[in-house]
């Protein structure tokens, strides 16, 4: 059986500001199976904002572990991502889910991944799902050739250029702000 598939997020840092967003596609398949995902989860009143591609269930099941994480390490954002990936990569069922996270607070955003990655990633561009290297691109080309452009700016096209290109991602954009 084929499974429910989410796709493009971007993450990025720009002028101060922190802003994540997603298309809302998911794909069954070779089929849109909805194209209304909301694929971002703002925590702690809007001070983390994850988001998330793979496998739907999947993801959600890591975004409950996250959260967990985070009340056992008192809030702190790299601990809890830290030993989120240290445990998906060595439980026997985690070890099987098929997603990848980006988690942003005011000051960092990670790359969290199933095979123990916790990525700082450069330039303060974070992309993931099958549209990210589009993504990725654009935005750094933005950051490079735009700067004047906020962070929200930043993630709408990169986005929007990436639904251009790839068949797995869409223009129904959820966008947010880091807060504090």
């Amino acid at each position: 059986m084929e499974r429910l598939k989410s796709t493009t997020v971007v993450a990025i840092r720009h002028n101060g500001e922190v802003v994540i967003g997603a298309d809302g596609q998911a794909t069954l398949g070779n089929t849109i199976a909805k194209s209304t995902v909301n694929k971002i989860r703002k925590l702690q009143g809007g001070k983390i904002v994850t988001g998330f591609a793979g496998s739907t269930a999947d993801a959600f099941t890591l975004l409950e572990k996250f959260e967990e994480k985070l009340g056992a390490y008192g809030n702190n954002m790299k601990r809890a991502a830290v030993e989120l990936a240290k445990e998906w990569r060595t439980d026997r069922m985690l070890s099987k889910l098929e997603a990848m996270m980006i988690v942003a607070d005011s000051t960092d955003i990670l790359i969290i991944s199933g095979t123990g990655d916790v990525i700082e990633p450069d330039m303060e561009i974070a992309t993931i799902g099958s549209g990210s290297m589009y993504a990725q691109s654009a935005a750094r080309a933005m950051k490079k050739f735009a700067p004047e452009l906020t962070a929200e700016q930043m993630v709408r096209e990169s986005l929007g250029i990436a639904a251009d290109v790839c068949i797995y991602t869409n223009h129904n954009l959820v966008v947010e702000k880091v807060t504090g």
